[in-house]
């Protein structure tokens, strides 16, 4: 019946399988060792010297491969965790850099679009500028004395009959007008351009004052991305640093391990022997 039928095997992640496997072989390795230390004490103890030096020598070499297994282990072990940070670190840093990048690139994508901005409505506004200084409207002239004087004149001699001389100063009058309509329209010259000069710097304060903001905020921009890396690059050194003590803690527990399986192996030694019965002895 369909009961009994079989289930999926389930997959198992590539690290914990070694890690299994790791624990079935230690565990078949401790467990061989165990029975060959057995072997090599009951051949001591009935007299198979020989037979036991087999077991002593086959026991160290086991011992020795095993240490140099375990070795090799922890330092590949290690050397991944090492790699391991390394490469979380690179990845951290690359993400870092293309989200500041796109942060920058922003910025200056709207500096320029303010600039540019401005720079339009400084235009429209010169141009306004000019539009209203042509549609003005002349000022009527404020002439000198010396010419209204002429005039009075003029009219006097024109009255009285002397036309001649009414004519001379009719001629100097028109002169000394036109001379003064000629200065009267310098100087109108002279103010519109004094006007349109101080729009123009105007304008130019707007917009250096507006090139110093962008500037100042993009100096803090960069002044906050090195804040960053800073501190990307602490933790950076904060990981390792731990990761190095935890792998020289754990180094020296594997030493200290060894010379806890030596000493152990020298105390089962002498009370094997203490056990064992002497030769020679009646």
């Amino acid at each position: 019946n369909g009961t009994n039928c079989a289930r999926p095997r389930e997959r198992i992640p590539a690290r914990r399988a070694r890690s299994m496997m790791e624990e079935v072989s230690d565990s078949a390795i401790k467990e061989f060792l165990t029975i060959l230390e057995e072997h090599k004490k009951t051949c001591e103890r009935e007299g198979k010297y020989l037979e036991a030096d087999v077991a002593k020598r086959r026991l160290e070499e086991l011992k020795s491969h095993e240490e140099h297994r375990r070795q090799e282990g922890l330092r590949s072990r290690q050397i991944a965790q090492r790699l391991g940070v390394e490469e979380a670190h690179m990845l951290e840093f690359q993400q870092f850099n293309a989200a500041w990048d796109a942060k920058m690139e922003e910025y200056e994508q709207r500096a320029t679009e303010l600039l540019e901005a401005m720079r339009q409505r400084h235009i429209l506004d010169h141009q306004e500028f000019g539009r209203k200084a042509a549609a003005e409207p002349p000022r009527k002239p404020k002439f000198s004395t010396e010419l209204l004087d002429l005039r009075r004149i003029e009219v006097t001699l024109a009255r009285q009959g002397e036309y001649a001389e009414a004519q001379k100063v009719k001629l100097q009058a028109d002169a000394t007008e036109a001379a003064e309509l000629e200065r009267l329209g310098e100087a109108r010259q002279q103010q519109l351009a004094s006007a349109e000069a101080k729009l123009v710097a105007r304008q130019e304060h707007e917009l250096n004052a507006l090139r110093q903001r962008i500037q100042s905020g993009a100096e803090e921009q960069r002044k906050a991305r090195q804040q960053d890396l800073e501190r990307l690059l602490q933790r950076y050194h904060n990981v390792k640093a731990e990761l190095d003590a935890q792998q020289n803690a754990e180094r020296l527990r594997h030493r200290k391990g060894l010379v806890g399986l030596s000493n152990s192996q020298a105390s089962a030694v002498m009370s094997s022997r203490l056990s064992s019965p002497r030769v020679g002895r009646s």
